[in-house]
């Protein structure tokens, strides 16, 4: 294999913190004014009587009122844009299930960037040139698949465009073409390993994958090390959003000691979500970005509802671009159960520490009697099944133990034989809500 450097862009990963902050400032003064362009931030800036010759320092971001994913609904379909949509080249959205669908623009630039961005995710983990890329991702409107695609193409791997699903077709291609890098979201990864056992294919034996990238759904570090455990690769943690363009905002480098944020892409800010006030380096609390170099649609302090914190401290990796720790969960997804705070990816933490117990669930909220109540169904590992009536008895009591010490309330614990649950091929549902909420 021929000699690499360790850095896909050694120019903006090797930047000093002084370095960073001051092309940060440099790419925020000029991303306010371009959003000048947009109706939308003339407005709000002439609203509160802000003008871009205003901000002088990283520290006068937060004179910039918040934008929200409302704000995106509002204004739908393109009253943020900086920029005409001729010069546009490409949109994605998501669904609107709910509303409006969030509308994001780009440029060819910007398609450029964030390929770019994504390559150097790829790299920082070891991927090179002679690797086999496979995405499992879905393609169209969700970012993961094109972004992902563009990138891997980008740092010049042969890529497989397989898309989701067809788990038996994936691993085929797995197989027959020696893929060596895969991204897939958690709850696929394991739904992946599944088949393979139903098909007497050992990853670790009968293919070359060794480098698997995860994200797009909370996963616990529990279920991380289950995922590399079972196909015998190094699983890192990736986090995008469409508003930011897609994947590629945050990555894990090979220590695997939280995300760098590529902080020339973007500036970071961790909020109270309820005060809105900064809290400090190793707290928890809901991620806001701003993008630093985007054409078609920037955003200035984005809201993004996800709940993080900074990863204190320097990587021994080398690079000095902030860490950011695992998704939490979502400020808007969080469980109050009885007055208790809870986040489903809690309860996650304490089952994947049971080898009995395999990695599919379901939190179900009911009401019982005017009382609201917690079912959690577990589906148990196909190595340790077992049908003795006083064992699961015994290890339903310890599971129940262990999440009343870590979420405060005692669940129903069911305990269910191997493949029980649905199977999705998009993102995993982990909680239904069928709670009755009376007037």
């Amino acid at each position: 294999m021929p000699e690499y450097s360790k850095f896909f862009n050694p120019e903006m990963e090797m930047l000093t913190r002084p370095e960073i902050e001051a092309l940060q400032l440099q790419r925020l003064q000029q991303t306010v004014r371009h959003c000048m362009n947009s109706p939308f931030y003339k407005k709000r800036f002439d609203e509160i009587g802000l003008k871009p010759e205003d901000i002088r320092s990283l520290d006068d971001l937060r004179r910039i009122p918040f934008t929200t994913k409302q704000d995106l609904r509002d204004t739908y379909p393109f009253g943020i844009a900086s920029v005409p949509l001729e010069k546009c080249v490409r949109l994605h959205s998501s669904s609107g299930t709910t509303g409006n669908p969030t509308v994001i623009l780009h440029t060819q630039k910007d398609l450029e960037e964030w390929a770019n961005a994504v390559a150097r995710c790829l790299w920082m983990v070891g991927a090179r040139p002679e690797d086999v890329f496979q995405n499992t991702s879905g393609y169209g409107m969700f970012t993961g698949g094109l972004g992902f695609q563009y990138g891997a193409e980008r740092l010049g791997m042969l890529t497989i465009p397989a898309a989701a699903g067809n788990s038996r077709r994936q691993i085929k291609f797995i197989t027959d073409f020696g893929t060596t890098v895969v991204h897939a979201i958690p709850s696929y990864a394991t739904r992946l390993f599944e088949v393979m056992q139903e098909e007497g294919i050992d990853p670790r034996r009968d293919t070359k994958l060794r480098i698997l990238a995860i994200g797009a759904e909370p996963h616990s570090d529990e279920q991380r090390k289950r995922i590399e455990q079972m196909l015998g690769v190094k699983a890192y943690n990736s986090f995008g959003m469409s508003e930011m363009c897609g994947p590629g905002v945050a990555f894990e480098c090979r220590e695997q000691n939280g995300m760098h944020i590529w902080e020339d892409y973007y500036i970071v800010e961790i909020v109270d979500p309820d005060t809105l006030e900064p809290v400090p380096d190793g707290e928890i609390g809901e991620l806001v970005l701003t993008t630093l170099n985007r054409e078609a649609m920037p955003l200035l302090r984005y809201r993004t509802r996800d709940l993080t914190r900074i990863i204190p401290g320097e990587c021994p990796c080398g690079r000095h671009h902030k860490r950011i720790d695992r998704m939490k969960g979502r400020s808007d997804d969080m469980i109050v159960l009885k007055g208790v705070n809870i986040f489903p990816i809690q309860i996650e933490e304490v089952l994947m520490t049971f080898k009995e117990l395999g990695s599919n669930y379901l939190i179900t909220l009911e009401t019982e009697e005017s009382n609201d109540a917690m079912t959690v169904e577990v589906e148990l590992d196909q190595q340790h099944f077992t049908d003795d009536y006083g064992k699961l008895q015994l290890l339903t009591r310890e599971i129940s133990r262990q999440l009343h010490d870590e979420i405060l309330l005692t669940p129903h614990v069911k305990l269910l034989p191997p493949g029980s649950l649905p199977v999705s091929e998009g993102k995993a549902v982990r909680v239904k809500d069928l709670r009755k909420h009376f007037q």
